[in-house]
């Protein structure tokens, strides 16, 4: 089916005189809702000329790009309309019934890429795979790993890993899951991150020991080997961008660390003796003599693997331990939710990833001066809401829609869907009156009280309006539109 800025045909509402036409059909559009998604590879995101992500722009030509000119921005309002009304009617149907005795808190959950599987990870070493639609239990794995099962990874629609506290990563072939295709050994704490990369076919792993591994999980050797790619002591969490093109850390001592147009090959080399804790310091404390003949200053100024440090906060709650964060489905931005230094408060935060500039459109300056020059941290903040700090010791993941307009965060027995507008618009379509006088708080809409313990992992589903959520007592709750 072709498509038409972004919009599938299915939202095109057609006047021949029957009130019928002129309704959309709801379930239509849920089944065709992955059509309105950018592919990376055929439809990926555009910069302007300063280098900030737009919308994909059509190809059409003739007589087809005059039914661009005059029905995009209807479609466009048509697929917004519909987006807010299923958010906003968001409701628990489904409680699974089926018994996690002896499986504890569910740490994690994830969708297979056509959404047709939902994998649960829990704190008592076991995994569950469920039927989203029906809520139905498929099977359960009692002893997946020998400790706590942390997160898991897709990395097809029949194979996904599994990184645990016994510091170990687990591959699955979803067609027989009595046996592990493999496990592989090479983290010394607990894993806590597990991302794949597309375009390298590398398993990304890191872990507790500060460690962020690459396997090449393609060639099949009885002990895989890893690769040692990064070590940052206060490491939390990592996160690849959907192109791959940025790598993002987030750690306990309340700074990320992004690696910028991203080179897998060369990143240890690259990074040899780099200490970004050290550099962090120095920039909070605003050592300017320290840093202005650093020797780590040339790093900030390349063009590959190039390292930015983001630093900045609400002033009302600034960061300590980042423990959760996920990217936007385009890459636009991170998403992170953290303690503050007196663990008395609970943040998240929306913080740009785009670039405004790149190297070449820096002022030419003397080779030597440029190598010099201090990295100057970029304001990066664009969004924040304060969260219940309830559950403390466990991490509360978020999740983000797959369209990038809801993000779904924790909040005590229930789940709260927050948005950057009360119309749950696109973060690219996002207008003001008059320009913002700083960042803004996220718009909550709607509060979901789903459960009888605090809520510590939720995921929406790629290909339906659909949203699951998991709790400290193991019960997993599945969210559907109530129209």
């Amino acid at each position: 089916m072709a498509e038409r800025q972004g919009i599938p045909k299915c939202f095109v509402v057609r006047h021949e005189g029957n009130d019928a036409n002129e309704h959309l059909s709801t379930m239509m559009w849920v089944r065709r809702r992955q059509l309105a998604l950018p592919l990376l590879k055929s439809t990926g995101s555009q910069g302007d000329q300063k280098g900030r992500v737009t919308r994909p722009s059509t190809s059409a030509t003739g007589s087809e790009l005059g039914c661009v000119k005059l029905c995009g921005n209807a479609n466009r309002r048509i697929q917004d309309q519909i987006q807010s009304r299923l958010y906003y009617h968001l409701t628990p149907v489904n409680i699974s019934s089926e018994s996690s005795d002896g499986c504890g808190a569910v740490f994690n959950l994830e969708f297979s890429p056509i959404g047709d599987t939902l994998v649960t990870a829990y704190e008592g070493e076991a995994m569950q795979l469920f039927d989203p639609i029906s809520a139905k239990l498929i099977t359960k794995i009692p002893n997946a790993h020998t400790d706590c099962v942390n997160c898991i990874r897709f990395l097809d629609s029949r194979t996904f890993a599994s990184g645990s506290d016994d510091k170990t990563i687990a591959l699955w072939d979803i067609r027989n899951l009595k046996r592990k295709i493999c496990t592989l050994k090479g983290h010394s704490n607990w894993v806590k991150s597990i991302e794949y990369c597309q375009n390298s076919g590398l398993l990304i792993t890191s872990a507790f020991d500060g460690n962020v591994l690459a396997w090449d999980i393609n060639k099949y050797q009885e002990e895989m080997q890893c690769t040692k790619l990064f070590h940052l002591e206060s490491l939390m969490r990592t996160r690849l961008t959907p192109d791959s093109s940025k790598l993002i850390m987030s750690t306990s001592e309340g700074y990320y660390l992004v690696i910028h147009d991203l080179d897998l090959t060369s990143l240890a080399t690259d990074f040899d003796e780099f200490d970004p804790t050290e550099y962090f310091e120095l920039l909070f404390k605003e050592a300017k003599e320290d840093l202005k003949e650093h020797e780590d200053n040339h790093l900030f100024h390349r063009s590959r693997n190039r390292p930015e440090i983001v630093m900045d906060f609400p002033e009302e709650g600034f960061a300590e331990c980042i423990s959760s964060l996920v990217v936007h489905p385009q890459g636009w931005c991170m998403v992170s939710r953290y303690t503050t230094t007196e663990e008395d408060q609970e943040w998240t935060c929306v913080h740009d990833l785009q670039e405004s500039s790149s190297p070449r459109d820096e002022p030419k300056q003397d080779p030597a001066q440029h190598r010099s020059s201090p990295f100057k941290p970029k304001e990066r903040l664009l969004y924040y809401a304060v969260e219940p700090n309830d559950g403390k010791g466990y991490i509360k993941e978020l999740s983000i829609s797959p369209d990038g307009r809801i993000i779904c965060s924790s909040f005590s027995h229930g789940v709260r869907l927050l948005a950057f507008d009360t119309q749950c618009s696109e973060l690219c379509d996002i207008q003001y009156a008059s320009p913002p006088a700083g960042p803004q708080g996220l718009k909550q809409v709607k509060l979901l009280s789903c459960h009888r313990a605090t809520v510590l992992t939720s995921r929406f589903s790629p290909t339906q309006c659909l949203l699951v959520s998991g709790c400290l007592e193991g019960k997993v709750v599945f969210h559907h539109p109530y129209l």
